[in-house]
């Protein structure tokens, strides 16, 4: 079975299973290389992808990702993040943190910014850094238009027909909020582009960074007047411009990952708090009403961020009424549609085919097989389920990395079997587990190999 799941997997590049192997040792999301290991999903990814042809068309769109630890929604954002820089988007992230919010005074507002535009991604830059790139592309290819048009690139009238078509297309954006700044900075960078001026393109980047503490020493480098930079107040307008920028660029949109939001739940201060939340409120009605061009937002949190009453988002009444249920939404009738995509538990078969695909890469890393038979796999899956409450807590980050903790010791001890290893745990029962769960996991009908076709 082993040798036959090892076949329907392609080659991975040697660096990327490397990372991807120790990413999920680790119980941490791999930056590259999730499709290889995507078992699931398939309707939550369908759903999110059919927001990516909305935002192509113009629209905007906003998803809240709503799992457990460990539920598999950082991973869900990366094949998402990577689908999307196939299909020609734009795309950035970033994790929330105590210093990185989505409002906040003293810089943890536009920390948020640096860091969604530090890992600005293009199809290709994809890991991250593309901003010089994307602009210096963008000149390249209407040079080539302009080229291409009949216009030679050794006349006289090049530069001025290269700078009209600029100027016409960022004197669209000078209507948007802040967009009158935005597009006076980024005609300062073509121009230094042109020119080779590294001091001023550096000056230019540094402003579209974020990165001026105030406005007096943006102007000094800059050279220019300028009426604002990009602070905690306003870092969510410029993201906006971005995405306007990114489809006039070419490109077919940008999409925002913003994860652990559960962060801004646990912001004890309730004005702090109910600030961030009007922020998310904000872009909600961005998106949904048309203002955001371009413009896909996805975030990420855990149950407690989305329904708790009192410091998660149903505790603001604004966000509750448009998050919450409908009435009809009852348990066992499936809806991608809304804007909350719960990540329900990938069923005993996905684990299995996920412990299953674990085991082929692990052997096309190493170059020989696990000690691992396909009747242990489905012991070792047995053995999670059979804890008190996997039924429905299980998640994949601890089961895979406890399976890869397995393989680890077989392949670096010899003389070590499967049942050396995991034997003594076959019998371990948590202290939570009660009289009834013990019943309940005795009766249950063991997991088999059978029960699926790979």
């Amino acid at each position: 079975m082993e040798a036959q799941e090892q076949n329907q997997i392609p080659k991975v590049p040697k660096r990327i299973l490397t990372s991807l192997l120790a990413s999920v040792s680790a119980g941490v999301v791999p930056r590259a290389g999730a499709p290889y290991i995507a078992i699931g999903r398939r309707d939550e990814i369908a759903a999110l992808l059919s927001d990516l042809e909305a935002v192509n068309d113009g629209g905007g769109s906003m998803r809240f990702l709503i799992g457990r630890y460990g539920s598999g929604k950082s991973f869900l954002m990366q094949l998402i993040r990577g689908y999307a820089l196939e299909r020609d988007f734009l795309t950035t992230d970033a994790d929330l943190s105590p210093e990185r919010r989505l409002y906040g005074s003293g810089g943890s507002g536009v920390a948020t910014y640096r860091e969604l535009i530090k890992n600005l991604a293009s199809k290709a830059s994809p890991d991250g850094g593309a901003l010089p790139k994307i602009i210096a592309r963008w000149i390249s290819d209407l040079q080539a238009e302009l080229a291409a048009s009949g216009v030679s690139s050794e006349s006289a009238g090049f530069s001025e027909a290269l700078n009209r078509r600029i100027l016409a297309m960022l004197r669209e954006m000078e209507n948007l909020v802040g967009g009158f700044d935005f597009a006076h900075v980024l005609t300062a960078y073509y121009r230094a582009y042109l020119a080779d001026d590294d001091f001023c393109r550096s000056a230019c980047l540094r402003w579209l960074r974020g990165e001026y503490a105030n406005k007096t020493e943006a102007r000094r480098e800059l050279g220019f007047d300028v009426s604002v930079i990009i602070d905690d107040e306003n870092w969510y307008d410029f993201l906006k411009l971005w995405a306007s920028l990114a489809r006039r660029m070419g490109y077919r949109g940008l999409v925002v990952f913003i994860d652990e939001c559960v962060n801004l739940y646990k912001i004890t201060h309730r004005v702090s708090r109910e600030n961030n939340y009007e922020k998310i409120l904000s872009m909600f009605n961005d998106t949904l009403q048309g203002r955001a061009e371009g413009l896909a937002l996805i975030l990420g949190g855990t149950p407690q961020f989305l329904e708790d009453r009192r410091r998660g988002l149903f505790g603001y009444e604004a966000l509750r009424s448009r998050l919450c249920d409908s009435r009809f939404a009852l348990d066992g009738f499936k809806n991608l549609i809304g804007p909350v995509i719960r990540l329900r538990r990938l069923s005993d078969e996905e684990l299995f085919a996920l412990i299953s695909r674990v085991t082929a890469l692990y052997a096309q890393n190493y170059g020989q097989e696990p000690r691992v038979t396909g009747e242990e796999m489905a012991e070792f899956l047995n053995l999670c389920l059979a804890r008190a409450g996997a039924d429905s807590m299980i998640t994949p980050r601890e089961m895979l990395r406890d399976y890869m903790t397995v393989l680890n010791i077989l392949m670096q001890n010899p003389t070590a079997t499967f049942r050396d290893v995991v034997g003594s745990a076959v019998t371990l029962k948590t202290d939570a587990e009660t009289e009834e769960a013990k019943e309940e996991n005795e009766t249950k009908t063991a997991f088999t190999p059978d029960d699926i076709d790979l």
